[in-house]
C-alpha cells in the first residue's frame, strides 16, 4: 500500500493560520497591517503574478529590502511560484549585488528604490520596486503594485511536490573570497522553523519584532517559525533603540532576535527600562559577553543563546538553561548562558573534533582541548550553489565543517572559542580574542571592543584591543590591560588599546575584525609570524 506522506513546507504553516485564525494580525508594517486571511491572499496573487510575469519552476527571484511586509511576503509568494528567493544583504555594494544576481541567475531583482543598483545584469529581465513605509512609490522601476496587479486570487494550494527541492539561496558575506550561495530545502526550512518555535517559546500570542534582518538567513527561519505559530510579525526597517522599546511598550512585543550589538543597543538606550511584562531574546552571530546578558537579564529579559551559520539555515544550536544554574551566582549564570551549547530539537548532536584529522575524531569532553566545530542533519544546507568542489570539501567526513573553534564541556555542552581565523598564535601558544573581549567587556567603562591579532617581532603576534567607551568614561589602556590580566591568564592581555568611537560592523551586527586586522597587517609581508 502507498504512503500517504505529503512533502513537508513551510508553505503550509501560512495555509494553516489563515484557515485557523483568518480575521489575527498576521503584519503589521508602519500603518499598514494584515490579517492572516489578508496577508494569504496578498501572498496568492504575488505568486500568480510571478507566473503571470514569466518566473518558471526553479527561477530564481532577488530581493533586496528593509524589512517589510513585501519581503516577509515573498518568503512564500516565490516557492509558492515554484521558484527560488534570493534575498540579498541590503549593505552590500553594486557591484555585490551584481555579482549575486550574475551568480545564482536571478530572472527578476525586487527591492527598496534606494537600494537598488544601476549596473548591468546578466539574467535579470525585470527590476521592481517595493513601495516605502507609507506605501508610496519613487518610479525608479516597475512599482510593486502594478507587478501585483498582473495576479489574480485564484487559490494556489500550500504545497509542494519535492521537499528536497530549494526554496532560497542565501549568500555568505564573502569575506575570504567571492560569497558562496547557500541553498536551504522546504524540508529544511520547515523543521528549522519547528525548532525556532519550541527553542524561542513561539505561541499564538506571540508578537515578534524584526530587529533582524530577513536577509540573514531568511531571518533565522522566523519568517516561516512566528507564522507556524501563528503569531503576529512586527516589520522594523531600521534597528533603533527608541523605537524598539516604544514597540514593545505600545504593541506589546514580546519576542525578538538580533546579534550582542543589537542587545547592548536595547539595553543602553535611554528608554530602557525594567520590563512588567516577558520579553524573550534570541542571540547570536556573536557569542555575547556574560556582561552584555547580564545587562540583558537586569531589565527582566529571558536570554536565548543560539549559535549557527548560513550553512546552518542561522540557528543550529541553542545553550538551553537547566534549572540547576539558578543556584549559581549571577557571573557564574551569565558565563553558562554564553556557551553555544546543545543540538536544536530538529537538529543533530553537535561535535568538536580535532582539526585536519580523517576520518574525524572528537576532542576530549573536558573544555579544554580546542577542535572545529561540525554538523549535519537537517540543520544543515543542501550544498553552495554552482559550487561542487566547494561543497565537496565542506562536507569532508561526511559532517559541514563550520571553520570555529572550540571545546567541548564534561556536560555536552559546546563553547566557541574564536573563528579558526580569529586566533591569534603568540610565542606558540593559542589564544582566543573573545576570551580577551569578554574580559575586557565586564570592565563598566566599556561600551564595546573588538580584538584581532598584530604583528610582533618577539611573540610573531599579539591580541590589540579597539575600544569603545561609555560616553564620559575616563579610563587608560594601561587600566584595561590590568582589568584583563585580573580576569584571565597575563599571557592573553592585549598588548595594546586603541580607543575608536565605532567598530566597523556589518548589517547584521557581526564585527568587521578583517577590516581592523588588514590595516594592521598592511605593512607586513606575511601574516605567519614567528
Amino acid at each position: 500500500m502507498a504512503g500517504l506522506d505529503t512533502p513537508l513546507t513551510p508553505l503550509r504553516f501560512l495555509g494553516r493560520a489563515a484557515e485557523v485564525y483568518p480575521d489575527k494580525v498576521a503584519v503589521v508594517d508602519g500603518e499598514r497591517t494584515f490579517t492572516y486571511t489578508e496577508f494569504a491572499a496578498l501572498v496568492t496573487r504575488f505568486a500568480r503574478a510571478l507566473h503571470a510575469s514569466g518566473i518558471d519552476v526553479g527561477d530564481r527571484v532577488a530581493f533586496i529590502a528593509a524589512n517589510s511586509a513585501e519581503l516577509l511576503a515573498a518568503h512564500y509568494a516565490v516557492p509558492l511560484a515554484k521558484g527560488v528567493l534570493v534575498a540579498i544583504n541590503t549593505r552590500l555594494s553594486a557591484e555585490e549585488v551584481q555579482y549575486i544576481c550574475d551568480h545564482s541567475g536571478a530572472v527578476m531583482l525586487i527591492g527598496d528604490a534606494a537600494l537598488l543598483p544601476d549596473v548591468p545584469f546578466a539574467t535579470v529581465r525585470e527590476i521592481v520596486e517595493t513601495p516605502s513605509v507609507a506605501g508610496e512609490f519613487t518610479g525608479a522601476a516597475v512599482p510593486f503594485a502594478d507587478v501585483l496587479s498582473r495576479g489574480s486570487d485564484e487559490v494556489i494550494p500550500w504545497e509542494v511536490d519535492d521537499e528536497t527541492a530549494t526554496i532560497t539561496i542565501n549568500y555568505t558575506s564573502g569575506t575570504t573570497g567571492r560569497p558562496k550561495g547557500v541553498m536551504y530545502t522546504h524540508r529544511g526550512a520547515y523543521l528549522n522553523s519547528l525548532g525556532e518555535l519550541h527553542h524561542q517559546g513561539f505561541g499564538v500570542d506571540t508578537k515578534y519584532l524584526w530587529s533582524l534582518p530577513m536577509f540573514h538567513c531568511n531571518g533565522w527561519c522566523t519568517t516561516w517559525a512566528v507564522t507556524a505559530a501563528s503569531g503576529t510579525q512586527v516589520c522594523l526597517r531600521a534597528v533603533r533603540g527608541d523605537v524598539m522599546w516604544e514597540l514593545i511598550d505600545t504593541l506589546g512585543v514580546d519576542h525578538l532576535c538580533g546579534a550582542p550589538t543589537v542587545l547592548t543597543t536595547l539595553a543602553t538606550a535611554s528608554e530602557a527600562h525594567t520590563l512588567d511584562r516577558p520579553l524573550t531574546i534570541a542571540t547570536a552571530g556573536a557569542p555575547p559577553s556574560p556582561t552584555v546578558i547580564g545587562k540583558i537579564r537586569s531589565l527582566g529579559a529571558t536570554l536565548v543563546h543560539v549559535y549557527g551559520l548560513t550553512e546552518t539555515y542561522g540557528p543550529y544550536s541553542v545553550c538551553e538553561a537547566k534549572a540547576a544554574w539558578n543556584d549559581l551566582d549571577p557571573d557564574e549564570q551569565a558565563t553558562r548562558l554564553a556557551r553555544q551549547g546543545v543540538g536544536f530539537l530538529t537538529a543533530d548532536h553537535l561535535r568538536v573534533v580535532r582539526q585536519d584529522e580523517l576520518p574525524l575524531v572528537d576532542v576530549a569532553p573536558d573544555g579544554v582541548e580546542m577542535g572545529e566545530i561540525v554538523m549535519r542533519g537537517n540543520n544543515v544546507m543542501k550544498g553552495y550553489y554552482d559550487d561542487v568542489d566547494g561543497t565537496t570539501t565542506a562536507f569532508a567526513g561526511g559532517w559541514f565543517h563550520s571553520g570555529d573553534l572550540g571545546v567541548m564541556h564534561p556536560d555536552g555542552y559546546v563553547q566557541l572559542l574564536d573563528r579558526a581565523k580569529d586566533v591569534v598564535i603568540s610565542g606558540g601558544e593559542n589564544i582566543s580574542t573573545i576570551e580577551v573581549e569578554q574580559a575586557l567587556a565586564s570592565h563598566p567603562a566599556v561600551a564595546d571592543v573588538a580584538v584581532v591579532g598584530v604583528p610582533d617581532e618577539k611573540w610573531g603576534e599579539r591580541p590589540k584591543a579597539f575600544v569603545v567607551l561609555v560616553a564620559g568614561s575616563d579610563v587608560t589602556g594601561d587600566d584595561l590591560v590590568a582589568h584583563v590580566k585580573s580576569k584571565i591568564a597575563s599571557y592573553k592581555a592585549p598588548g595594546a588599546v586603541e580607543f575608536i568611537v565605532e567598530l566597523p560592523k556589518t548589517s547584521t551586527g557581526k564585527i568587521r575584525k578583517k577590516e581592523l586586522r588588514d590595516a594592521e597587517w598592511s605593512a607586513s609581508e606575511s601574516r605567519i609570524q614567528g
